[in-house]
């Protein structure tokens, strides 16, 4: 049975959304570790689900046609040392809408990894707060596949943090297919956060790593063909979360928050440190061209983990995005060995606006609203060309109550006025990373937030989830429709949308 959530032993978890609730669909090991990220709206399921003809509340939109897909952390087997929500095992979460019917399935990304702890019976990766251990993988640590998707050529497409090995998942049944790999490249490695372009099918691509080349930037074509691929010069390792495009540029970043090498060498440690003295780099490079074109432009010290979109006017390119300028909270005492990436998860960003000048060099930057959000997504349509929507999650400050990364309610920006719209999920609700569903059959001919918004929700009070559909154009109203799953959906990470054309068609 669970441990009650004010138990004295178990300080942490206390903060746990839903507290220590027991769970049938839990594995039972979880009551034995005093870590919030296994708990309440964290905890994981141990069960893989197919359901049809799902119970919907309100309205379903008659042209709402593809799949919101989204990947997070779910670990199998009890972790060998201490818990990071990093070393889960990726499980991809689906709802379907097609013809009128919604769908849900969940699977667990089958990677290497995860097959051998199968057989083995018991976890073998250190995880992200180590020590490393190379002897267990290449990454020294597990990769997990649990970051962030992309639907791709036919093909779903689940991506690691880490610059790991993509896997290959059937998009409708979510069964893994295999490694997913570029023919012609020197590795399959490749980052999260590596883009799909839908007004030319190409796929945008980034990895990076402790070894010379730091970065790799490449380009494959609608048909899944390697078309470009060249090496990105950079000081040393660093750890770069995302990558922006348009039309003509690919923007790389260069962020002064990374480990120690050293230090990993001779602790096995990942040590990050955010260098307030070394400037921010964003690196323009043609769609095409080499590492020797990147034109770097220096700008104040921050971290970004997530671009929402980038296009060009003029001599200028101009990037949206989510800012940080401490990516590493301080962290409080009292919370012992979890401390530290109990305070690396709390999560502080604020929309914000860079504009490069291609012709000067000049560097214009600043925020477009101060509002603590980030798991910013925009209209896919749009990639790369002029935008002025984005749909961020609210995300608590510690003092607000964030103890733990949580995202408590849905946030449209114009970024080019700064007004924002907001629907709160509600007390005791947590949310994930929304998308934007177009229209089916649409184009850039309809304005840009003509379409839908989709989030899954998780009430720790019921311990119902649901998935939420917004029209884009007036969240306020609340969600038109509300489809009711079967199971609790735990805390994840980043989710995608298939249009039905795609998905249905592959």
């Amino acid at each position: 049975m669970g441990l009650p959530a004010q138990h004295p032993e178990y300080p942490t978890v206390n903060h746990c959304v839903g507290g220590v609730t027991h769970f049938d669909d839990a594995p039972e090991w979880i009551y034995g570790l005093d870590n919030p990220y296994l708990h309440g709206v964290y905890a994981p399921v141990t069960q893989e689900l197919s359901a049809q003809g799902l119970r919907v509340s309100g309205e379903l939109p008659a042209d709402l046609e593809g799949a919101y897909l989204r990947n997070g952390p779910n670990p199998l087997l009890p972790p060998k040392n201490r818990y990071h929500p990093f070393d889960g095992d990726g499980m991809v979460h689906g709802v379907y809408f097609r013809e009128g019917s919604v769908s849900y399935r969940n699977r667990w990304v089958g990677t290497d990894a995860l097959a051998g702890e199968r057989a083995r019976g018991s976890s073998v990766s250190p995880g992200v707060m180590g020590p490393f251990d190379y002897s267990v993988s290449p990454f020294g640590i597990k990769d997990t596949s649990n970051t962030d998707l992309v639907f791709y050529h036919g093909d779903l497409v689940s991506l690691w943090y880490n610059a790991g090995n993509p896997c290959r998942l059937d998009g409708q049944t979510l069964e893994t297919q295999g490694g997913f790999v570029l023919p012609g490249r020197r590795h399959a490695r490749m980052s999260a956060h590596s883009k799909v372009d839908w007004a030319t099918g190409e796929l945008i691509f980034f990895d990076y790593g402790d070894e010379p080349p730091y970065m790799t930037y490449g380009i494959a074509d609608r048909e899944g063909r390697l078309v470009h691929e060249t090496a990105i010069d950079l000081p040393g390792p660093r750890l770069p979360h995302d990558i922006g495009f348009t039309r003509h540029y690919a923007i790389v970043h260069d962020l002064p928050f990374f480990h120690d090498m050293d230090v990993l060498r001779k602790h096995h440690l990942r040590v990050l440190t955010f260098h307030r003295d070394i400037p921010t780099r964003f690196g323009i490079v043609p769609r095409y061209g080499d590492g020797g074109d990147v034109r770097w432009f220096e700008c104040e010290p921050c971290y970004i983990l997530h671009v929402s979109n980038c296009w060009e006017e003029g001599d200028w390119v101009i990037m949206d995005g989510c800012r940080s300028v401490n990516p590493m909270p301080q962290a409080k005492p009292g919370e012992g060995e979890l401390a530290h990436m109990l305070a690396y998860m709390r999560l502080e960003a604020n929309n914000y606006r860079w504009r490069f000048n291609l012709r000067t060099g000049e560097v214009r930057e600043g925020d477009i609203d101060d509002l603590n959000t980030e798991f910013n997504k925009t209209n896919p349509l749009f990639h790369g060309e002029k935008s002025r929507y984005a749909y961020h999650q609210r995300i608590p400050l510690s003092h607000e109550g964030g103890h733990t990364l949580r995202f408590t309610g849905l946030v449209k920006y114009d970024n080019d006025s700064g007004c924002r719209w907001q629907w709160d999920y509600g007390d005791g609700v947590f949310g994930s990373e929304a998308v934007f569903a177009p229209r089916r059959g649409a184009g850039r001919e309809r304005a840009e937030d003509d379409g839908y918004v989709i989030t899954l929700v998780t009430d720790s009070n019921s311990w119902q989830s649901d998935c939420l559909v917004f029209d884009a154009r007036d969240i306020e109203q609340g969600p038109v429709a509300r489809v009711h799953l079967p199971r609790r959906v735990p805390y994840g990470f980043h989710a995608t949308w298939a249009r039905g054309e795609d998905l249905y068609r592959a």
